[in-house]
């Protein structure tokens, strides 16, 4: 575990999600898709914050696409890279802090950026 995983792959799972035209699965078919039983599904969403799938008016549970990638990302950290529920708790929550600092840079780009193109207009009135 000396390597960093990248959480964010994508396997045959995701690909099997595209081709599918449904906006939302079933725990039955989540379970199906990936391997997973139902319980377990029930289970991750106690334990990571980021898993909180929809429930429909009668109370059943429904997965969007970006559920589903959660879910493969937790399979792949705890069954294939050995982590603890913990550990895959941690690497989850690190990453998306990652994409939060990187968006922030982004805003900061962008308003340099535009401040640079004002600054230029002013030139060339």
């Amino acid at each position: 575990m000396s390597e960093k995983p990248d959480i964010m792959t994508h396997n045959a799972m995701n690909t099997e999600i595209q081709n599918t035209e449904k906006l939302y699965y079933s725990i039955s078919e989540v379970a199906e898709m990936t391997g997973l039983e139902a319980h377990v599904l029930r289970f991750w969403e106690k334990e990571f914050p980021q898993l909180r799938p929809k429930k429909n008016r009668s109370g059943n549970r429904i997965y969007q696409a970006k559920d589903i990638e959660i879910i493969s990302t937790i399979k792949k950290l705890l069954y294939d890279d050995g982590y603890t529920i913990q550990g895959a708790r941690n690497m989850i929550k690190k990453n998306s802090d990652n994409n939060d600092l990187n968006a922030e840079d982004m805003k900061k780009l962008i308003k340099e950026i535009k401040g640079d193109l004002e600054d230029l207009l002013k030139l060339f009135p």
